[in-house]
């Protein structure tokens, strides 16, 4: 009979201990959340590990949280509790979508989830935020020291001497902790100002205020008689109204948009540097805060307040002695407002053959000259761009020059407002001044600076130039000489700022061009997004406030002199044996334009499947064409960038570059099929056509000798291919013989098979039969064993009771004689009283044999007692 397979599921391992024993984290490794929780009643600050044993990060994060337990055990309790285990509380209650999962509490307050770097420093600055999210301000020096940090700050004023715990504190408290549990980054800081005169340093005199500090707009407070004074609302209030200068970017590591999303808002400055958090000082971190405060400040920005100190030297070649009032100061009626909106016009000269521009910074200015009751000064728009270069192209005529490096300022009144002007700063500049910019020599000196007026005249002291008519147009002036104050509000290339961990993300700078052997972590590089560009700061020089400014600066101008940077693959290793040349960055512009050959390039990704299938098509493609003449090559386009000429958005793409002619390259049209005989008609036809100079006698002998040539290596090819199909098919012919042979062969095996079936199948009848024949012998012999133990079983009781009567027998033949020793004393006896005696002696015997009788009987009942039992 046969058996029927029954699924079986193994039961779960026990848990074992996940942490050591010696460990100062308490391991829960049943999952006992019950437990969890009763551990956290007794206790101000506790962690929760939640892990699960198979899971990587868990282990690896393991090390991490015993390290930050054994600084921080005798504060906080560390508890680690196993969410894997199928019968424990945690399993059941939990659901948790990735591990591990950490959660800390304050008291009753919680859970604040740490979705920050698994890494030692960064828990232990986080559990030390949660220890302490107030930070408590006694003097003016910490008030100062709280103010100039680059993060955000929220301050607030209490009265601790009236009572221990004034009115509004534990809220304030709270929204500390709800900032904490919103933004894991703790970008936010919070603090408490004890005394009354350093609040008033800040403007806050009631106690209870709420006051948010910012760098560049203005500094708020919390509007109490608008929204409600709770934890909640100071902590919405705060996040919203927040300044983010510079912003730290901690990628998980996983599936994320975060980089993309942050790109997405415009081009990005990303600034490597090695961080820990748990430093006192940062150096390095203080002057890039001072770069991206200075960036940001447009309160203080060149282009409201212009910078013009170099037109106070009389001797200056940069002043036109011609404008006698250039220094005079502005009437208070036509003073400007500290938010110009600014936008570069470029003007073409009037002849068409000619190679200058005017380049002129168009800037809209507010003034108050008949004031209203009340001015607002109005944003920045598209309608008031629109008319002020209507206001301008009308009056374009007046700034064309001939060809001069002079600066010439302009104001002009709107034509749509009394109340707006605008400033116009020209010069011409040749079309090819760009290819020599950051050539040591040139023929330019500092420009003069000249001041017309049209219109409504104004002191031009406040005109303002354009930051290229300094730096770019004026090679000898030092790029330094640029104030980067305010910057970001004069330039339409506004960076955003961001600061990443070297010691944790250091792979996405080797990705960005990063040296892969420096030892020092530090790396900039500005990616801007939409133009598909990236640029990198300098990696000899040291990342120091100077050169991010000149970086910044270098970016953020008209024409900028910065390059774009190509990323190389540097895990290419070349072969000198290989059929098709592996092309990279460094390599291509060797490769396909200083080559004497004719190049055959293949666009391809490691993803693209369909660029795998033609590897084959081109192997045999590069064993055909004339090594000497002809290169087949190939580049990955995800691992190696070019120049946008270069580039390609499809895959995979064929380019041909014929020799001679390499700027007359030629695509593989997209209609055709890829295979071996298209690509040589492709190459043969492109590779003949003759230059558009007419060709001599000379000419066409030499490109007869070279199609003579080809024509005979072709039909060498040609031969060999001949050759190798006529092999090919006799080891078709071979191959068929082959197979014949087989099938015949498994025809014969066939027929075995279907013999030894049928022999099968009558052993298995055969087999049948047996089985039942000796199954019905069992049983017989089953029966006959029965009987015998019954008859064995009735022989045992026979051998007994022949055994008891041996013994009745031997006891009667005893009494038997010792009756007759009696007898013969008294026979003489009896001789003379037989008469007497004769009734006696008669009973006497008839009793005996009664009694004997008795004894008898007793003994056979006694017997089937036996047997019954």
């Amino acid at each position: 009979m046969r058996g029927r397979a029954k699924d079986v599921t193994m039961p779960a391992k026990l848990p074992v201990n996940f942490f050591s024993t010696r460990s100062p984290v308490i391991d829960l490794f049943r999952g006992q959340l019950d437990y969890a929780d009763h551990l956290r009643q007794d206790s101000e600050i506790v962690l929760y590990f939640f892990y699960a044993p198979w899971c990587g990060q868990s282990i690896a994060a393991r090390e991490e949280i015993e390290h930050v337990a054994s600084r921080l055990s005798d504060q906080v309790l560390f508890v680690a509790v196993n969410c894997w285990w199928n019968q424990g509380k945690c399993r059941k209650q939990k659901h948790f979508f990735y591990f591990p999962v950490i959660h800390l509490y304050h008291r009753s307050f919680g859970p604040i989830e740490y979705k920050g770097p698994m890494s030692a420093v960064y828990i232990e600055k986080f559990v030390r935020r949660v220890m302490t999210p107030l930070l408590y301000i006694s003097s003016r020096s910490k008030l100062l020291d709280f103010l100039s940090n680059y993060e955000p700050g929220v301050l607030g004023y209490f009265e601790f001497n009236a009572s221990p715990q004034p009115p509004g504190y534990l809220t304030f408290f709270t929204s500390a902790l709800h900032s904490l549990k919103k933004d894991y980054l703790g970008t936010i800081r919070f603090g408490v100002i004890t005394d009354k005169h350093v609040a008033e340093e800040i403007s806050l005199v009631h106690s209870g205020s709420v006051y948010l500090h910012r760098h560049v707009n203005t500094s708020l407070i919390y509007p109490n008689d608008i929204m409600n004074y709770t934890a909640e609302n100071i902590c919405k209030w705060a996040l919203e109204n927040r300044e983010m200068l510079i912003r730290w970017l901690r990628p998980h590591g996983g599936k994320s948009l975060l980089l993309n999303n942050e790109l997405k808002k415009g081009p990005a400055l990303l600034i490597f540097i090695p961080y820990n958090p748990l430093a006192e000082i940062h150096p390095l971190l203080d002057e890039i805060t001072k770069v991206a405060l200075e960036y940001h400040n447009c309160n203080k920005s060149q282009a409201a307040e212009p910078d013009l100190q170099h037109l106070g030297d009389t001797d200056s070649p940069a002043f036109d002695s011609s404008v006698p009032d250039a220094h005079m100061k502005l009437p208070e009626t036509f003073s400007i407002t500290k938010y110009p909106c600014c936008n570069t016009v470029v003007l073409p000269q009037w002849h068409s053959i000619s190679r200058t521009h005017n380049v002129c910074e168009l800037c809209i200015n507010q003034t108050l000259g008949v004031k209203p009751n009340k001015v607002h000064v109005p944003h920045c728009n598209f309608l008031e761009i629109e008319a002020a270069l209507d206001s301008f192209y009308l009056q374009e005529h007046t700034f064309f020059q001939v060809i001069s490096n002079t600066i010439e300022c302009s104001n002009f009144l709107s034509f749509y407002s009394p109340f707006s002007y605008y400033t116009a700063c020209c010069r011409t500049v040749n079309r090819h001044f760009l290819s020599f910019i950051s050539s040591e020599k040139t023929i330019f000196q500092t420009p003069k600076v000249a001041f017309s007026s049209h219109g409504k005249k104004d002191n031009t002291q406040h005109s303002i130039p354009h930051i290229e008519d300094r730096n770019c147009f004026i090679p000898n002036l030092h790029i330094s000489g640029i104030n980067i104050t305010g910057l970001s509000c004069r330039t339409n290339k506004t960076l955003n700022l961001y600061l990443l961990d070297s010691n944790l993300f250091w792979i996405y700078a080797e990705r960005l061009g990063a040296s892969r052997s420096t030892h020092l972590k530090e790396f900039a590089a500005i990616v801007d997004l939409k133009e598909e560009v990236h640029y990198v700061l300098d990696q000899n020089q040291s990342l120091v406030g100077s050169a991010l400014e000149n970086f910044i600066k270098n970016f953020s101008i008209l024409y900028s002199p910065l390059k774009r940077h190509l990323v190389d693959d540097p895990s290419v290793h070349f072969h000198e044996q290989r059929v098709i040349t592996e092309v990279t960055t460094n390599t291509f512009h060797n490769t396909v334009f200083l080559s004497e050959k004719n190049v055959l390039l293949l666009y391809y990704a490691q993803w693209c499947g369909f660029c795998a299938s033609l590897n084959h098509v081109f192997i045999q493609l590069a064993r055909l064409l004339p090594p000497d003449n002809f290169t087949v090559a190939r580049i990955d386009t995800t691992r190696n960038d070019l120049p946008w000429e270069f580039m390609t958005d499809h895959l995979p793409t064929i380019l041909f570059f014929p020799h001679q002619r390499k700027e007359q390259s030629v695509k593989f049209p997209e209609d055709f099929s890829v295979n071996l005989p298209n690509l040589l008609k492709f190459i043969l036809h492109h590779s003949s056509l003759s230059s558009s100079e007419p060709c001599t006698k000379e000419c066409l002998h030499k490109e007869t000798v070279l199609q003579q040539g080809h024509i005979s290596h072709l039909e060498r090819e040609i031969q060999k291919l001949r050759s190798e199909i006529s092999a090919l098919h006799q080891a078709h012919d071979q191959l068929e013989a082959q197979l014949s042979e087989a099938r015949r062969e498994e025809h014969r095996l066939q027929q075995q098979k279907h013999t030894l079936e049928k022999q099968h199948k009558t052993l298995q009848l055969h087999s049948e039969q047996l089985q039942a024949t000796y199954d019905q012998k069992n049983q017989e012999l089953l029966e006959m064993a029965e009987k015998l133990q019954e008859l064995a079983d009735a022989s045992e009781n026979l051998l007994k009771e022949n055994t008891l009567l041996r013994i009745l027998v031997a006891s009667r033949e005893g009494k038997l004689q010792s009756k007759d020793e009696i007898k013969e004393p008294l026979q003489s006896e009896q001789t003379l009283s037989e008469d007497n005696d004769v009734s006696v002696s008669t009973a006497t015997a008839t009793l005996e044999e009664k009694r004997i009788d008795n004894i008898d009987t007793i003994e056979t009942e006694h017997n089937s007692g036996n047997r019954t039992e």
